[in-house]
């Protein structure tokens, strides 16, 4: 597969680490009160980013681009520390985190059925949801820690989006033409499932952040209208910047979803 642009994106990750090291982490000696509910979800989302993304890296390594293969590995890298920053949260509040959760096991075992497409399509779903999410855990809580905590996670999948669109951009284009909507069509059937699950699994703690099951799900959809426009341009570079979306460029700061 050849691909393109990814010795950026390796730049803006390795920047976005240099800037975290200066920004240091957030202040752990404040202590953080949430109701259970929103615990609960904070626990399960942890466990969701936890891992060492060894499959992912290697199916990167194999696709035969050193840049992508590097800047799926500093994906990674942020993603590990997301757990880390929800592990302290959760410390901050007296909160233990779970071993595991059905929900993570279900969306491993399918990452690996195939390929790389097939894992960055199954991650992508992962992706969206968790957007609308940490926007909420942001939005919906007057407690400081768990604030900073979000807002610091939000902004790195809101860069995570369009650098897994890019690559699926690529990945796409080399299926028939007549095949790429339906492919598309049939990730965005998954998702709409897969909110439908986060909604009702998480509603309760929703409900505390000020997002109700049908708006969560509906947030969640609208937004991967963008996904789905980014996947099938014709030109990454060249596709429109709408209002709340994020150009494939990787310079841009427009905010994705």
């Amino acid at each position: 597969m050849r691909t393109g642009g990814f010795a950026e994106w390796t730049r803006r990750f390795e920047d976005e680490r240099e800037r975290r090291r200066a920004q240091g982490d957030p202040d752990w000696g404040r202590d953080a009160t949430l109701h259970p509910a929103v615990w609960a979800g904070i626990q399960r989302f942890q466990v969701g980013e936890d891992g060492d993304g060894a499959n992912l890296v290697g199916k990167a390594d194999q696709a035969g681009d050193a840049d992508y293969a590097q800047a799926v590995r500093l994906f990674v890298a942020e993603e590990q520390n997301h757990a880390r920053l929800l592990a302290r949260l959760l410390a901050a509040g007296g909160m233990p985190t779970l071993t595991g959760h059905w929900s993570d096991t279900v969306f491993v075992r399918l990452r690996r059925l195939m390929g790389l497409r097939m894992e960055l399509l199954v991650l992508m779903i992962a992706e969206v949801v968790a957007l609308r999410y940490y926007r909420a855990l942001r939005d919906g809580t007057d407690d400081p820690l768990t604030t900073d905590v979000a807002g610091r996670i939000l902004s790195d999948e809101q860069r995570h989006v369009p650098f897994h669109c890019e690559r699926l951009h690529a990945s796409l284009a080399e299926l028939p033409r007549p095949v790429r909507r339906p492919v598309t069509a049939l990730w965005r059937l998954l998702l709409l499932a897969v909110s439908l699950v986060v909604a009702a699994d998480h509603g309760p703690a929703l409900r505390r952040l000020g997002v109700g099951r049908r708006r969560f799900v509906a947030d969640v959809m609208a937004s991967s209208r963008t996904v789905v426009s980014a996947v099938l341009a014709p030109h990454p570079d060249a596709q429109p910047e709408t209002s709340g979306s994020y150009s494939l460029r990787p310079h841009s700061e427009e905010p994705f979803g």
